[in-house]
């Protein structure tokens, strides 16, 4: 299929996604432009106001007693992630006019801790603040530290009830605030499926009036279907832990769902990531990228705790020396390193205002649960011209049309 075509059949499949979302709730989260802020109501008059009509506005408030909104963070471990959507949530809080612009640390060289350390002592804003000690991880992924953290946390928002909304980070975290153990709300960002990982009951209810997650309806599904439409390959290989977390971190059942669907085979190859040391998950990554890339026709890099900026020049170089095509699973930062293709994400900034703007609505009386969880990325390519020229892939014209970014070397810009 001509790749316009499917593209643009893609973004009609995205349009009625949205427009069912729209109807169903009150959106949370498209992209508005940038105003002056309005004169910020109280909290009495936005709440008769919302009550009433069922809109809530995304322009900047504080607390009823005049306070900054509290904020607190927790994860379950350091992923390269992480810091990418916390500062691209706090762009679009800038974007809101909730904080005032300020220079943000570089998230690829800073874990989320020291983002988070820095926020806490550089935003001076009326509407809201990062506290200091709001922020929680259960060390590096570690199993047997994660019950006490999420106590700790529950501890506090139950009886010091000292923070008024809570940035759940990754999979571990919203799985430990999607319960009745708490009520502050909760927005869960950077999740591979939260629906299958039972953060959230669906894309339309997240079964809890604390909870709202990001849902990307089919997204692992149609990443499958657009690689296999620009290169037909027959036989797919996928990494990920053998674990029930782990097949949902690497989209398993959905590459198994359009493998049925479309007719190719999948190869797989089992790696750990979690109760194992960073150095260790990036090993046995590359080892098994290393083992499937000749084995396979294509190979789909999914989301994986050994899949970093450390190891991925490795993974690269496999793929690259068995001249096999790759599609990344987490974006176009993968791309400007070496991987074929992905979907281009424009820096996360749609993504940190779609949190942002849930987070202003939530602040202004609205339920976590009463906002649309519907988030649709923009179906736009990123695509490594010379990851191409060494694989042998010459794309045609109208892959480069449909692509927004392009690459011409690895690891470097555009």
């Amino acid at each position: 299929m001509n790749l316009l075509l499917t593209l643009q059949r893609f973004g009609r499949c995205m349009c009625l996604l949205a427009s069912a979302a729209a109807l169903a709730l009150p959106h949370a989260g498209q992209a508005q432009p940038r105003t002056p802020p309005e004169e910020p109501p109280s909290v009495s008059q936005a709440s008769e106001t919302n009550s009433t009509r069922g809109i809530f506005p995304v322009t900047p408030v504080a607390r009823p007693d005049g306070a900054p909104w509290r904020l607190g963070y927790l994860q379950g471990g350091d992923y390269a992630d992480y810091p990418v959507i916390l500062v691209a949530i706090v762009r679009g809080l800038i974007t809101l006019n909730w904080i005032e612009n300020l220079e943000l640390p570089d998230p690829e060289q800073h874990t989320s801790r020291e983002i988070w350390d820095y926020l806490a002592k550089t935003v001076d804003s009326p509407y809201v603040a990062f506290v200091p000690d709001g922020y929680y991880s259960a060390g590096n992924f570690d199993a047997a530290q994660r019950p006490a953290t999420r106590e700790a946390l529950y501890e506090r928002v139950n009886t010091q009830r000292d923070l008024d909304l809570v940035i759940a980070m990754g999979t571990w975290a919203g799985q430990d605030m999607a319960n009745d153990k708490v009520s502050v709300p909760t927005i869960v960002a950077s999740t591979s499926d939260p629906i299958a990982s039972h953060i959230v009951a669906s894309a339309e209810d997240s079964g809890y009036d604390h909870i709202h997650a990001k849902v990307e309806p089919k997204r692992y599904q149609r990443q499958v279907q657009l690689f296999h439409e620009l290169l037909p390959f027959k036989t797919l290989g996928i990494v990920y832990e053998d674990s029930p977390e782990g097949r949902t971190f690497g989209g398993v059942d959905a590459v198994e769902e359009m493998a049925a669907q479309i007719g190719f085979s999948v190869r797989t190859c089992h790696a750990p990531f979690n109760d194992v040391s960073v150095t260790e998950a990036e090993e046995r990554a590359i080892a098994c990228y290393a083992q499937i890339a000749p084995q396979v026709d294509a190979v789909y890099i999914t989301t994986h705790r050994g899949v970093s900026a450390n190891s991925l020049g490795a993974i690269v170089d496999a793929l690259l020396k068995n001249e096999t095509p790759s599609f990344s699973m987490l974006g176009s930062q993968e791309v400007r390193r070496g991987v074929l293709m992905s979907m281009a994400q424009a820096g996360y900034l749609p993504v940190g205002l779609f949190h942002a703007e849930t987070i202003a609505r939530i602040l202004h009386g609205a339920k976590p649960r009463e906002l649309s969880q519907v988030w649709l990325s923009p179906a736009e390519i990123a695509l490594n011209l010379k990851t191409a020229e060494i694989i042998g892939f010459d794309p045609p014209i109208d892959i480069l049309l449909a692509s927004d970014e392009v690459y011409d070397t690895i690891g470097g810009e555009r």
